[in-house]
C-alpha cells in the first residue's frame, strides 16, 4: 500500500494534485466488493490545504459547481435531513440521537481551549451490517476532528474511501462551507472574532475509477506540461 502526502494552498490546486498524484502514483486496485464493482488507481493519501477559504473553491474543469456545493453542505453536512428513501446523510447522523453540532459551538463558546471536540459519523453497528453480507454502504467520511489554534478552526477529516475525481472536490469545497457556518455560529453566540483555519484530510483509499482513466489523463495533461516548460532566464535554461 503507497502512501503519499500532498500539500497545497487552495481546494483547487489540492484536487489538481490529487489526480496526478493518483494517475501517477496509485496501486492498481481490483475492487470486490463496494458500490462499483471495477478496477481502480489508490494511494492512502493525507492531505494539507493551508488555505481553503481562497476562492474560487471548485477548480474550473471539476464536476461540479457552488450551486451544489452549496446545497450539498446545507443537507448533507449542516442541516440533519434526509430525502425520501436516504437511509442516512452525514448530517442526520452529526445531528442524531445526539446533536454533536451543537454541543461543539456550545463547548467552544465555554472553553475554546477544549481539544476533545471530535464529530463522529460512522456507528458501530455499521460493521454488523458490512459482515452481515447485506448490502451496505457505510459512510465515506467517518470522523471530522475539530482544534482552535491562534483563533481559526482547523479540521482533520478521515474519509474510508474517497474518489478522487468526482467525490474529493465537492467533499472539501462543502466541508470548507460547513467550516464557516460553524466559525460564523460560534462567533455568534460568543461574540468571538474566529476564522477558518487549515482543512487536514487522510484516506486510506483514495482513488481514481478505471471508467475515468482517460478523462483524468487528459485533464491532467495540461498541468503537467505546464510545469515542464522551460524559460529563458539570465541566459541560461531553468525549467518551472
Amino acid at each position: 500500500m503507497r502512501y503519499a502526502y500532498i500539500k497545497a494552498f487552495d481546494i483547487p490546486g489540492a484536487w489538481y494534485r490529487t489526480l496526478e498524484e493518483v494517475w501517477g502514483n496509485g496501486d492498481e486496485f481490483q475492487v470486490g466488493y463496494g458500490s462499483e464493482i471495477t478496477t481502480t488507481k489508490k494511494l492512502n493519501l493525507s492531505i494539507e490545504i493551508t488555505n481553503p477559504e481562497s476562492r474560487p473553491l471548485v477548480a474550473e474543469k471539476a464536476p461540479c459547481d457552488m450551486k451544489y456545493i452549496n446545497s450539498y453542505a446545507l443537507q448533507y453536512l449542516w442541516a440533519g435531513v434526509k430525502e425520501e428513501g436516504e437511509t442516512y446523510t452525514y448530517s442526520s447522523r452529526l445531528r442524531e440521537p445526539v446533536d454533536q453540532v451543537k454541543h461543539l459551538i456550545d463547548r467552544y463558546k465555554q472553553e475554546p481551549n477544549d481539544r476533545q471536540l471530535t464529530l463522529v459519523i460512522r456507528q458501530p453497528q455499521d460493521i454488523l451490517t458490512t459482515l452481515s453480507g447485506m448490502k451496505h454502504e457505510p459512510p465515506c467520511l467517518t470522523v471530522i476532528d475539530t482544534e482552535l489554534v491562534n483563533d481559526q478552526m482547523h479540521l482533520t477529516c478521515y474519509f474510508r474511501s474517497w474518489d478522487a475525481f468526482a467525490g474529493l472536490p465537492a467533499n472539501i469545497a462543502g466541508i470548507q462551507i460547513f467550516n464557516e457556518a460553524l466559525v460564523n455560529e460560534i462567533n455568534t453566540r460568543a461574540s468571538t472574532n474566529y476564522t477558518t483555519g487549515k482543512l487536514i484530510f487522510h484516506s486510506k483509499n483514495c482513488h481514481i475509477y478505471s471508467r475515468l482513466y482517460d478523462l483524468v489523463e487528459e485533464l491532467i495533461k495540461p498541468e503537467e506540461d505546464s510545469r515542464r516548460q522551460w524559460s529563458q532566464k539570465d541566459g541560461e535554461l531553468r525549467q518551472v
